[in-house]
């Protein structure tokens, strides 16, 4: 059992924190002010070609698994840029997967280059309004008109909708009082975002505020059939495929937040003093901040251990789940303690730790709620009845 990162994981890391070091803490306390999309990182990423990470070759990706792109996203969070930096990229890393694995090959070839290059931005549709989690109980409609399906209803919680070229979206194309079973009858479509028949709404949040939150108003959208992925129907089977690699990566990205917090919080600690001494000499200071790197190191072992089990093609279920449950809690727990360290400091906002700590609350709420991950582990690996 080896847990050091290999040669060319190692090799990943470190590059990827050379190019996040160009963008320094200015640089994203004016994007956390002006919400601006950081298009300078998106680009620096891309031209690089590390966008595509996780899409194959034939495609012009580099094939990588997803523990290659857990790497890769927390040096992301890890360098400052924290979720804002993280988000900017995220639907790359795993967002398309569907498409990879259950596109056909024109559709691959279509629709993976672009996005490997970084030429075609995308968002992802899937929750709405009245719904929240329950996805079966979606009510978007798409009816199939000749070769066409037209598109009517809501989505909220839309990240990146006001830059995207492109949506990954989850339709019901049959009535949910006409299938056997509520996860039947949804279909999964890639398609240009034609902004002429979608209403964006963004939603002011209390962070990451230059990655944007919309709620998406379709009025007779349209999409060619030949942008539906797989078969009519079994789109609630294909974004299953890549719930546990999200989940990997939105875990990753929470440990690396809160790396940075607690390096933060270390060296203040070391030069701040109060009655002629530093304020690390305080147990009171220094036990929390051992916790902390405690608890984030700890996540950090699960992170890993789930992208192994997916990348292995074994059942990552539990652990993708545990991970961003364990990854969330210490993150947020690291970033809250940076805040206390710098005392009064800790809520300016030149000090930065503040910023983390308002985005450090992403990870815990999204994209499944700590809640329903301790009901997954109790109900399907401890084998406890259900609760409902």
């Amino acid at each position: 059992m080896n847990f050091e990162l290999s040669e060319q994981q190692e090799s990943i890391r470190e590059a990827i924190a050379r190019i996040c070091a160009q963008f320094d803490d200015q640089y994203w306390f004016d994007r956390d002010h002006d919400g601006r999309f950081p298009e300078e990182l998106y680009r620096a990423l891309a031209d690089d070609g590390w966008l595509g990470m996780c899409i194959g070759e034939e495609y012009g990706g580099a094939g990588l698994g997803v523990t290659e792109a857990a790497i890769m996203m927390q040096a992301i969070t890890q360098s400052g840029g924290g979720m804002s930096a993280a988000s900017s990229v995220h639907i790359n890393l795993f967002g398309l997967n569907p498409v990879a694995v259950f596109g056909n090959e024109e559709q691959r070839r279509r629709m993976l280059p672009p996005v490997a290059r970084g030429e075609a931005k995308s968002c992802f549709g899937v929750t709405e309004p009245n719904t929240g989690l329950n996805t079966t109980q979606l009510k978007l409609r798409a009816v199939k008109k000749g070769d066409r399906y037209v598109v009517n209803g809501q989505k909220v919680w839309i990240s990146t909708a006001k830059v995207a070229d492109n949506i990954l979206l989850l339709a019901r194309t049959t009535p949910l009082e006409e299938v056997k079973k509520p996860t039947h009858g949804l279909s999964l479509f890639y398609t240009p975002f034609d902004r002429s028949r979608v209403t964006v709404h963004e939603i002011e949040k209390m962070g990451r505020k230059c990655v944007d939150s919309n709620e998406l108003f379709f009025e007779d959208f349209e999409i060619p059939a030949e942008n539906l992925i797989g078969e009519e129907g079994r789109g609630f089977e294909y974004i299953l495929h890549g719930m546990n690699p999200e989940r990997v990566l939105i875990a990753a990205e929470a440990v690396g937040l809160g790396r940075v917090a607690l390096q933060r919080a270390t060296a203040y600690a070391k030069d701040r003093n109060v009655f002629n001494r530093p304020i690390g000499k305080n147990q009171g200071i220094q036990h929390p901040l051992a916790q902390n790197w405690m608890e984030l190191e700890a996540a950090n072992l699960m992170v890993m251990r789930a992208a192994w089990e997916y990348d292995s093609g074994k059942d990552c279920g539990a652990s993708a789940n545990a991970a961003k449950f364990l990854a969330g809690e210490a993150g947020f727990n690291a970033c809250q303690q940076a805040v206390m360290t710098h005392g009064g400091f800790g809520y300016a906002k030149e000090y930065h730790v503040e910023r983390y700590l308002r985005e450090s609350l992403i990870p815990r709420i999204a994209p499944i709620s700590p809640q329903l991950v301790l009901c997954y582990i109790a109900e399907r690996v401890l084998g406890l009845p259900k609760s409902y």
